[in-house]
């Protein structure tokens, strides 16, 4: 349930493991006669969303929402990022999202800002795209949302996805923006994360795969190269549309399959890519795999320190169970990052310590440990933060420690209960997004702190110990 890791984020909580625990009632089998999100879940389906699938296999999400009144937020998920492109194509996700909005179908050169403007959404805040390593989303938020707009608008975008003009001049337009922002976005913190990416992930294809590309790739783009880029990945079958806000579902519905329904894939679906599994070094300790290991020197940034436990990462079908498993690992990290936080509160050698578990890009099931040391002396920080994970991989936690983090889990979910009217369509478009990109289901509020109380039991010391433990192999 999407909700659960976004309440991870929010309340200091992190995102926790999967394990089987068993459950306090029994579960309905998971059902495949259910929408697209929920196949294989037997989560109880959140009835303010409706969804469909059109005939050329795109999938949609719409759902009505007065917050703010009159908007509607529309997102285009391509189910492509770049994970997805060869060596030779490092950076074409990236490339295309800029593409798409110079030229298309119902778009001529330069056109898209002016549009959009026209419509009422200001071109950045309102109208945006962000490519990552799995997925590429458009997004429009749309004030003032009438009829004659949003067919407009569905209009516009069909026009830029299905068939925007990759030609040669618009490449050449376009090429010195992209590579304007590699080197915008080549500084320290960019210099890190490469790093951080490269050390921890050597062996996949997350480690040579960040979305910006490189400028060999790039500058060996052509209008051909490109054009087949798109007919891979750019297909019916691999978009999901998104549409909440102040206005009829039923109409959404109906203007994405008048768009996009006319849509056809060329040719057979491309296999998907493997992402791989974590690689330890060929001459590493079988009953201890350490990889690799890199220093960086950054004069700009604060002294850090950081290690992971890497485990393949598996699809899993997003039951009940298994969201009881997520709850029972997040009181575990909850009390583990709160001894982290005393210990460093009461003069340690380390300024902040966390660990912070994540289904990383589909490439790994990460377990991450962050550490900020006071002064030079890294060793000894690091001898601090793993003695306190020594201690919770050791012994059961309290039943205090255990109703503190339960207490404070459960009013985070009643605020969410409290606060759903409040929650803006844009929130709401991006929580479906992020639930598709994870491969997980969308859970009411209400259903969330349901399945939280009949998991309460479950939260005893023993299972949380070995839901901690589980983190660290």
């Amino acid at each position: 349930m999407t909700i659960l890791p976004r309440l991870a984020r929010v309340a200091g909580w992190l995102l926790p493991l999967a394990l089987v625990a068993a459950s306090p009632a029994p579960a309905e089998a998971p059902r495949d006669d259910v929408p697209w999100l929920y196949r294989g879940s037997d989560v109880p389906q959140d009835k303010e969303w409706q969804f469909g699938e059109l005939g050329n296999g795109l999938r949609y999400a719409v759902r009505r929402n007065g917050v703010p009144p009159g908007q509607v937020s529309l997102r285009v998920v391509m189910d492509v990022g770049s994970l997805y492109e060869t060596e030779s194509e490092r950076g074409y996700s990236h490339l295309l999202e800029h593409m798409v909005f110079r030229q298309s179908k119902y778009l001529g050169d330069g056109e898209a800002i002016r549009a959009w403007q026209r419509l009422g959404a200001t071109f950045g805040s309102d109208t945006n795209a962000e490519t990552g390593f799995t997925q590429t989303v458009y997004k429009i938020d749309l004030p003032e949302a009438s009829p004659e707009k949003l067919d407009e608008s569905f209009r516009l975008l069909s026009g830029m996805l299905t068939a925007p003009t990759l030609s040669a001049a618009n490449l050449k337009a376009d090429l010195p923006i992209v590579l304007a922002e590699m080197r915008d976005n080549a500084g320290a913190q960019g210099r890190v994360t490469e790093t951080v990416l490269g050390t921890l992930y050597a062996g996949q294809p997350i480690a040579r795969r960040q979305p910006i590309g490189t400028a060999e790739a790039l500058n060996a783009a052509t209008a051909d190269s490109l054009r087949a880029y798109h007919r891979r990945w750019y297909r019916p079958d691999r978009t999901v549309i998104v549409a909440v806000g102040d206005a009829d579902p039923q109409a959404l519905a109906a203007l994405a399959d008048k768009w996009f329904g006319p849509w056809k894939a060329s040719g057979a679906p491309a296999p998907q890519p493997s992402f791989g599994d974590p690689v330890a070094p060929a001459d590493a300790d079988p009953a201890n795999p350490v990889g690799e290991t890199a220093v960086q020197v950054e004069a700009d940034l604060p002294r850090s320190l950081t290690y992971a436990v890497l485990r393949p990462w598996r699809p899993v079908n997003d039951t009940i169970v298994y969201n009881q498993g997520l709850m029972i690992t997040a009181v575990g990290q909850a009390i583990l990052n709160d001894r982290l936080e005393r210990r460093a509160r009461t003069g340690a050698s380390f300024l902040a310590a966390s660990v912070n578990q994540d289904d990383f890009a589909r490439s790994a099931d990460v377990t991450q440990v962050d550490i900020q040391p006071i002064g030079e002396d890294w060793r000894k920080s690091l001898s601090d933060v793993r003695a306190v994970i020594a201690d919770a991989l050791a012994e059961p936690p309290s039943q205090e420690e255990i109703d503190k983090a339960t207490a404070d889990m459960e009013t985070a979910y009643q605020v969410f209960v409290e606060q759903r009217a409040l929650l803006p369509g844009a929130r709401l478009a991006d929580d479906l997004v992020q639930a598709f990109n994870i491969r997980e289901t969308i859970a009411s509020p209400e259903t969330v702190l349901e399945i939280f109380r009949q998991t309460k039991p479950l939260f005893t010391p023993q299972a949380v110990l070995e839901h901690t433990r589980a983190l660290f192999k």
